[in-house]
């Protein structure tokens, strides 16, 4: 069963840093491209930053120059480097890749489970 487990959330202060991970497990014979969204309570989830097979990425105005998403197809991980991190950076941030599984003809999206990240003094 294709899934994608996500971890590195948790609580920091502004200014800080964290470093998100997702990892897609089980059958899998392909992924094509992943990233990250976010969705605050009341809001409606956004792109934060995606990367695709060939390492070409795009990120939300608000956190160019602070965050940096990356992959090792190796480990079928993708992660999110969040530096300089603000307030309004909290959220629930959810993974989210485009993945053949084994047996299967088609590419489908994923999604992770979320992880919540807080940014306070």
């Amino acid at each position: 069963q294709v899934q994608l487990v996500e971890g590195g959330g948790g609580l920091v202060q502004p200014g800080g840093s964290l470093r998100l991970s997702c990892a897609a497990t089980g059958s899998i014979f392909s992924i094509n491209a992943m990233g990250w969204y976010r969705q605050a309570p009341g809001k409606q989830r956004e792109l934060v930053a995606t990367i695709t097979t060939g390492g070409n990425t795009n990120y939300a105005d608000s956190v160019k120059g602070r965050f940096t998403v990356s992959r090792d197809n190796a480990k079928n991980t993708v992660y999110l480097q969040m530096n300089s991190l603000k307030p309004e950076d909290t959220n629930v941030y959810y993974c989210n890749a485009l993945i053949r599984a084994t047996g299967i003809s088609a590419y489908y999206t994923y999604w992770g489970r979320g992880t919540q990240v807080t940014v306070s003094s």
